[in-house]
């Protein structure tokens, strides 16, 4: 019989010691959860002449005379590195190459589950943003795309330009597109819901880390009437003297409204909230926003605004969360967009290749559209397809598909 897992395996060795509890979450991650599968058979001395030496130097042997081959006789176009330093994981924070691990694999058997693509963890021992833009230069190579994961801000705003400028395939820095995709695809269905369109709403978003910054400037790509963005000390704005230089370039882009103070101040007859921060937003100051305004908390496990409070003044209620109702989750938009990307061989993402997954997540909800319904289930398998087909259209039409 099996021995029993428990949670976690015990490092003491103190013999008779009493178990821990059974934990369903160590058990999953024992052994890792993600292992690499041929996809030929190795069965006999011809199968091993033909996958190995000497007919493997035929391929390579090509691929030398014409580069471009390495697309059609590799795995180069079907596979993402998810690069991360640990310096930022979900709410945990700076842990260590190391302990980010299960987030990366998780991560990769997402890739693999919604949007087909194969995904290799990458966990780099290393901080320096130049050592890291280096490393993964070196190993682009091997990959169709970059999906660079849980990465500090502002480190992560010059590590992703730095490797875009570099390298000829996707460079997409989740925490920061991702989140943005999918938090304007809710906000594209909850204004039609209400009868308004993008152009209408003034928004508020707390937190002007790697997520706050892409949704603003995002948002404002898309046609959003008005965005300004709260950090820890208020609003982000040109008269303040503590501003990084993401924080300035910002300031210098949202904010039509001129306005500043406190976070709570800007929610004033504002129509959207956006929580990427954490904290506790009062009630009051959710009771103070407009008619019919629309409320998206989406930090975890703690939404700046619960819900219950958020139901007794937004008309749309959106959080991070899966228990919940309108759950703002990347996996909406990652698997998609490279899916997308990897199909037509595009050599980035842009802007219009992100708006067009945005909208092809927003227009799977179609006739299911409803207060508790403004953005589909990560379950629904509808949504990779859709937007995959969304990228690969916009990336010809924007002339970055080499196929």
């Amino acid at each position: 019989m099996a021995a029993e897992i428990v949670n976690p395996p015990s490092e003491s060795g103190t013999e008779g010691a009493p178990e821990e509890p059974f934990d369903p979450a160590f058990a999953l991650h024992r052994g890792g959860k993600m292992a690499i599968q041929a996809t030929v058979p190795v069965r006999n001395k011809d199968d091993l002449s033909l996958a190995y030496t000497p007919g493997v130097a035929k391929v390579c042997t090509a691929i030398a005379e014409n580069p471009e081959l390495v697309h059609d006789y590799t795995w180069k176009s079907q596979v993402v590195a998810v690069v991360t330093d640990g310096t930022a994981v979900l709410g945990l924070g700076d842990i260590g190459p190391e302990a980010s691990l299960p987030v990366m694999e998780g991560k990769a058997i997402l890739f693999k589950q919604f949007g087909g693509v194969d995904a290799v963890p990458i966990a780099l021992a290393t901080t320096d943003t130049d050592e890291i833009v280096e490393t993964v230069v070196r190993l682009a190579p091997s990959f169709g795309g970059v999906n660079l994961e849980d990465i500090s801000a502002p480190r992560c705003f010059e590590i992703e330009r730095k490797l875009q400028e570099r390298l000829d395939i996707p460079v997409f820095h989740d925490d920061q597109h991702g989140t943005a995709i999918v938090t304007l695809a809710a906000l594209r269905n909850a204004a039609k819901l209400t009868g308004r369109t993008l152009g209408d709403l003034r928004a508020v978003i707390s937190g002007a880390g790697a997520a706050g910054v892409a949704i603003a400037k995002f948002l404002l790509e898309a046609g959003i009437g008005d965005v300004c963005v709260a950090d820890r000390k208020g609003v982000v704005s040109s008269d303040r003297e503590d501003l990084t230089d993401v924080k300035r370039e910002i300031a210098g882009l949202t904010n039509k409204a001129g306005l500043s103070g406190s976070l709570e101040t800007a929610l004033v007859g504002a129509d959207v909230f956006i929580g990427v921060s954490g904290g506790t937003v009062p009630e009051a100051a959710v009771a103070s926003m407009a008619k019919d305004a629309f409320v998206f908390a989406m930090a975890n496990p703690n939404p700046e605004v619960h819900p219950d409070v958020a139901h007794k003044y937004a008309a749309v209620v959106a959080t991070g969360r899966s228990d919940y109702p309108n759950q703002i989750n990347n996996v909406l938009a990652f698997p998609g967009i490279f899916a997308g990307a990897l199909q037509v061989r595009a050599s980035r993402i842009t802007e219009g290749m992100k708006i067009a997954a945005a909208d092809a997540i927003a227009g799977v909800v179609g006739d299911a559209l409803a207060a508790d319904c403004v953005i589909p289930s990560p379950f629904d398998d509808r949504v990779a397809p859709a937007v995959a087909a969304a990228v690969a259209a916009a990336a010809r039409a924007e002339g970055v598909a080499r196929r």
